[in-house]
């Protein structure tokens, strides 16, 4: 180390004075509108944006409900274990019981992910792949309109390790 010296660099070279460009004369100013008689069409709406995707953590419960979670009183409709499984089939599983859980009118599904990697893990992490994962598959998931709200499980539901998936309430189920 001690008998390595910097490269020196040459000097850039010095900018030349471009030519002067011809000047090109001001485009003329727009012909004026004509008058139209009788009724004008209404002019087009705008497509409309779509909608930016919303996260799923965002408050969308009532006190209520976060209340109930946080101490562990809430019973969930039904359970899946994902741990263990490879990150395919761990998504082929949740999409599966989603589509089950929204169609036989279930409120709260309890997903086992198995606990996020630790804090002084570095990547690629041993574990917690399906955890870190399953944010992302939520919210582009066909069923993304049907999640209210994902929270983090009670422990005695599964503390770090697992997920409580709340649905909306489906219009076909309101009525019973």
């Amino acid at each position: 180390m001690a008998s390595v010296r910097p490269m020196r660099l040459p000097a850039p070279p010095k900018p030349s004075v471009p030519p002067k460009a011809p000047v090109a004369p001001a485009p003329e100013p727009p012909a004026p509108a004509k008058k139209v008689r009788g009724r004008v069409p209404a002019p087009l709406p705008l497509p409309a944006k779509p909608a930016a995707p919303r996260p799923l953590t965002a408050n969308t419960l009532d006190g209520s409900w976060d209340r109930d979670l946080s101490r562990g009183r809430t019973v969930p409709d039904s359970s899946i274990d994902l741990h263990g499984h490879t990150l395919s089939s761990a998504y082929a599983r949740l999409d599966a019981a989603l589509d089950f859980a929204i169609h036989s009118g279930q409120r709260v599904l309890l997903v086992i992910t198995g606990k996020p990697p630790r804090a002084e893990s570095e990547r690629p992490h041993a574990r917690g792949a399906i955890r870190a994962a399953i944010g992302d598959w939520l919210a582009g998931s066909r069923h993304g309109a049907h999640i209210a709200a994902v929270r983090p499980a009670h422990p005695r539901h599964g503390g770090s390790g697992a997920l409580y998936i709340i649905l909306r309430r489906s219009t076909e189920h309101r009525n019973r």
